[in-house]
């Protein structure tokens, strides 16, 4: 029977050694954990504006994005079977950015709601495949970036959608 316990001992050690050194535990943790506070960062700002998509649907969508691509690129795979992968994950994003568009029931197309949600979406996904791939300095620019056009172009859309207003009452003057 000790010799049953040590096969199942040396088989569960072979199954959990896909991570074999402090260096690839660390580049593991490093980037997941990457993936999931730059999402986190995005879903608050989502979710602080009332939007149905928020920090754990955003967090959820990074990781995701990131161990899709990390997974792979520990096992070695080549460029061009990174890039099926890159696809899939867009492809499959696509996906869950179309379940977060609706449209007004009166079919009037100036009623689309989600669009920037599900382009938020789409952003995430992307930094966390730059974090999954070890560009994590590309992630963070991107997610201030992103966090620029969520929080700081709908003030300037404002200023200008006011002064256009402005100007029309001074024309109808």
């Amino acid at each position: 029977m000790n010799a049953w316990w040590h096969e199942v001992w040396v088989t569960l050690q072979a199954e959990f050694a896909d991570i074999g050194d402090a260096a690839q535990l660390t580049r593991v943790t490093v980037r997941l954990l990457m993936a999931a506070v730059l999402g986190g960062i995005l879903g608050f700002e989502r979710e602080h504006k009332g939007k149905a998509a928020g920090v754990r649907t955003h967090m959820l969508v990074a990781l995701g994005a990131a161990l899709f691509v990390l997974v792979p690129q520990m096992s070695g795979s080549e460029a061009d079977a990174m890039s099926r992968v890159v696809q899939g994950v867009i492809a499959g994003i696509g996906f869950l950015g179309a379940g977060t568009i609706l449209k007004n029931q009166d079919g009037d197309e100036s009623h689309v709601k989600g669009l920037t949600t599900a382009a938020g979406l789409w952003m995430t996904a992307a930094i966390g495949v730059c974090a999954g791939l070890g560009r994590e300095a590309t992630a963070v620019l991107s997610t201030v970036l992103a966090l620029a056009v969520f929080s700081v172009m709908p003030r300037i859309v404002k200023i200008f959608e006011k002064d256009e207003k402005d100007e029309k009452d001074h024309d109808h003057l």
